[in-house]
């Protein structure tokens, strides 16, 4: 790459980055507590089975994770997670092919896991793939284009690990502020990005600070662009602790938590990999188990 171009990779990537920190967390919008627009819904389709992995993922839908053995998680001075239980065949979340997309922050499970989601990909660390490849606990990756365009392969060693890679816009704005053709254009072009570079569409878009998640234009939006639910978030993880909405401060089977990819910088000098040994910490304290956001949802009949 031209020093042109790394120069406006950088300018790209410091802009998007702006609009992080104008809340706390880049779904938080402004609400506090790591507060989104939330929403939990559901509308019925004919069954079919859980949307595929990416065809290069070593693990399939469906796997159990047990998070790695006891000496992996040592080596990160973690304790290992309970397993996550088998996915239900009946998938909690069923997801139509056309019409309104659904919006939700959790899913409807009596299992006792929780699901962690990671947004943007700002910070490329190689230390998280190295985690992640030890400790085997499944995320969802909500990627911003213009944040990775300049590093896509760092995200496929993760998609490799069954791992699914969702729509987050190209420029990360504020949704809510855009023409319908503005807002069609972050959220296509995303799409249209990430399924040349990860094959496989995007089945799940997040909008940024959650914000306009629950209106008509965003949702028509989402329709037109491909992706079939727009997801936000129960929980939001900090640098060493999680904000909640709920005012029990407590993790509810089925929560989504929203977390970052993010590096010293940003969690005044904490590690992206010291960030997630918390997140699972605090997991585990209220016992939990960490499932596949994915393996609960009904993909539309194609």
């Amino acid at each position: 790459m031209s020093r042109d171009g790394r120069s406006r990779t950088r300018t790209y990537a410091a802009g998007a980055l702006a609009l992080l920190a104008l809340a706390t967390g880049c779904g938080d919008n402004g609400g506090g507590a790591g507060a989104a627009p939330a929403a939990t819904t559901a509308a019925p389709a004919a069954p079919q089975s859980a949307g595929a992995a990416p065809a290069a993922a070593a693990t399939t839908p469906g796997t159990t994770l047990a998070g790695g053995d006891a000496a992996a998680w040592a080596k990160w001075n973690l304790k290992p997670l309970a397993p996550a239980p088998a996915p239900p065949a009946d998938k909690p979340v069923k997801l139509e092919r056309t019409g309104t997309v659904p919006v939700f922050s959790d899913v409807k499970t009596s299992d006792k896991v929780v699901f962690i989601t990671i947004d943007d990909g700002a910070e490329k660390d190689p230390k998280f793939v190295e985690m992640l490849t030890d400790l085997k606990v499944p995320i969802s990756m909500f990627l911003t284009k213009d944040i990775v365009k300049n590093d896509y392969g760092y995200f496929k060693p993760l998609q490799a690990l069954g791992n699914h890679i969702q729509n987050h816009t190209v420029t990360h704005p504020v949704m809510s502020k855009l023409s319908p053709e503005k807002q069609k254009a972050e959220i296509c072009d995303d799409q249209s990005a990430l399924t040349q570079q990860y094959g496989t569409a995007p089945l799940l878009f997040r909008p940024p600070f959650g914000d306009g998640a629950n209106t008509p234009t965003l949702n028509t939006s989402v329709q037109e662009c491909g992706p079939r639910a727009i997801v936000l978030w129960r929980e939001s993880m900090q640098i060493h602790d999680m904000q909640y909405q709920a005012g029990d401060k407590k993790l509810k089977p089925g929560d989504i938590i929203l977390a970052h990819f993010r590096g010293p910088k940003e969690l005044k000098g904490a590690t992206m990999t010291q960030m997630f040994g918390d997140l699972l910490a605090r997991i585990q304290e209220q016992g939990f188990s960490v499932a596949r956001l994915e393996d609960y949802i009904q993909a539309p009949a194609s």
